[in-house]
């Protein structure tokens, strides 16, 4: 089985070019305590994209997402070869031709594999079925009539009891006001009937239902039981090496325990693969393909680092061997991967009250939630300039966009610069190339947009939860199947050029390299670039026109 492939059969090895790692791996010594990284460069990121190219010709690979990854290494004659790797299993299998093999220890426990996986299975089905009860739709029907009756009394008895009123202020007659009494008795009765009707009606479809819900509550639990003693089989029996030399099982390094699915990521299965082999780890780089995750937090064709659950933890054992890297404070974490230039992040208007830089693609404009996705141009100017800590982002743009951005230094200066992007006051153009051909010149876009919570991070057109949001757009070129095109957003909605694309209500072409809203097409980049920023500037009260020459 032919695993340590040849670069060439990924990328030409003559067209790349070296740049900063946009990424490191990294981790502790557990002896030593150095902090060791290994980085995902131009070279890794390309040899990914060479990847994802063999993947997108193989209908076998988009069944499901999972993560990928490469591992540059260097052979003991000095050459450089790749190592591919999955997650999980690929379509059902943990051992394929031409991938690295699965950490050690999974065959030991195959058999109790196998068989809990047909009890998570069966349990599985059978929530499937009692989520599916026939008497839940019947119970929601049988208690919207009710609903629909009971308001339908309800009016009449209002109507009637005003009435009433009316009446008793007219008349004193007491037979009379009797009469009314007893029909305000009857209808009390009348509306108690239907109660007790619909209590008679609807009570045993709940206790049904109740009981259902319970044995889906305790099925569940046996799911996640089960799953727990499989994995602490499988933590007992997978052992991992390190480039010292050491194999310790998983156990052993976490005894407190790891998330599902720990051992099974692309990162430690490379880097174990490298450690027994006497291979050379020399960059490593690891993306989603497929459907996007459950929680939309995975995007096809976008690189992440090391998941902080399962692979982060194992990252300063799996190092070890390797020749640690020198960090002036080794007590804090280095936002940077290296301390950056303005090359990196070009700074196209700079003062004492605000800066604005020329964001890369792929760069957060500011830090994330969790520690892999802490480098951003916020970050990194800060660890760069003098006096930077006091930098903040005014605006932002999507990872996958570059173009202008603009920092305030000073608490005053931001305020004064988030108001005119809050009243619309800030004249904004970006150019994109749609992945298709756009029949009209030019036009208006308006449509609400709304996050949706259950699937983020899509926003979509919603016309009840949506917010406004409005979009002139200019057709610049065609070329082909092509169209370049000017947008001048009036709002400043998540995503909102990028949904005013793709949605049929706009123009129903997506952005290139769009991939969260539908772009199959394989490039390097999301094709959207913020190209112009036009706002008064606070403190010297004159007008400033930035630009930033697209580069695409």
């Amino acid at each position: 089985m032919v695993i340590i492939r040849s670069l060439s059969d990924f990328i030409d090895c003559n067209a790349i070019s070296n740049s900063s790692p946009s990424y490191y791996y990294e981790g502790r010594c557990l002896q030593s305590g150095d902090r060791l990284k290994l980085p995902r460069t131009s070279m890794a990121e390309a040899i990914a994209h060479g990847l994802m190219q063999q993947l997108a010709n193989n209908d076998c690979y988009s069944r499901e997402g999972k993560m990928y990854g490469i591992l540059l290494v260097e052979l003991p004659n000095g050459e450089q070869r790749v190592l591919k790797a999955f997650s999980g299993l690929l379509n059902g299998c943990s051992v394929v031709e031409d991938w690295v093999p699965p950490i050690p220890g999974r065959d030991e426990v195959a058999l109790e594999e196998a068989r809990t996986l047909a009890q998570l299975d069966a349990i599985k089905q059978e929530i499937l079925t009692l989520k599916q009860l026939s008497e839940r739709q019947q119970y929601q029907t049988l208690f919207n009539e009710f609903e629909q009756q009971l308001q339908a009394m309800s009016d009449r008895h209002r109507h009637c009891k005003h009435q009433r009123q009316e009446k008793r202020q007219q008349i004193c007659d007491p037979l009379t006001l009797e009469q009314l009494d007893e029909e305000s008795r009857q209808q009390g009765i009348e509306r108690r009937q239907l109660k007790r009707q619909q209590n008679e009606v609807l009570q045993p479809l709940q206790q049904l239902i109740a009981a259902t819900d319970a044995r889906i509550s305790e099925l569940k639990q046996q799911r996640k039981a089960l799953s727990c003693q499989l994995q602490a089989q499988m933590h007992a029996t997978y052992s991992l090496t390190n480039f010292s030399g050491r194999s310790r099982s998983l156990q052993e390094l976490m005894p407190g325990g790891f998330p599902t699915g720990t051992g099974d990521c692309c990162a430690p299965k490379l880097l174990h693969y490298a450690a027994t082999h006497n291979l050379k780890p020399l960059a490593m780089a690891e993306f989603w393909w497929g459907a996007s995750s459950v929680n939309q937090d995975k995007i096809q064709g976008e690189f992440y680092g090391a998941c902080a659950e399962r692979c982060q933890p194992l990252m300063g054992f799996l190092l070890s061997g390797l020749k640690p890297i020198s960090i002036p404070n080794r007590d804090v974490y280095t936002i940077s991967p290296l301390s950056p230039t303005k090359a990196e992040i070009p700074i196209i208007y700079e003062d004492e009250w605000l800066i604005a830089v020329n964001k890369p693609a792929g760069l957060l404009s500011v830090p994330g939630r969790y520690r892999d996705r802490q480098d951003s141009v916020l970050s990194r100017l800060r660890h760069l300039l003098p006096h930077g800590i006091s930098l903040a982002s005014v605006h932002r743009l999507d990872q996958e966009t570059s173009g202008i951005l603009l920092l305030a230094r000073d608490r005053q200066t931001h305020r004064q610069l988030s108001q005119q992007f809050q009243q619309r006051q800030v004249y904004k153009v970006y150019e994109a190339i749609l992945s298709g051909a756009v029949t009209v010149e030019q036009g208006t876009i308006e449509l609400p947009l709304w996050g949706d919570p259950e699937n983020r991070p899509n926003q979509k057109v919603d016309w009840q939860h949506g917010k406004p949001s409005l979009t002139h757009f200019q057709i610049m070129a065609r070329e082909e199947d092509y169209t370049r095109v000017e947008f001048t957003p009036l709002t400043g909605r998540t995503h909102q050029l990028r949904v005013h694309a793709a949605d049929g209500r706009g123009l129903g072409v997506t952005i290139l390299g769009d991939r969260l809203y539908g772009c199959c097409a394989v490039t390097n980049r999301l094709h959207l670039h913020a190209r112009e920023l036009r706002f008064e500037h606070p403190q010297l009260e004159k007008t400033l026109h930035l630009q930033a020459i697209t580069p695409f």
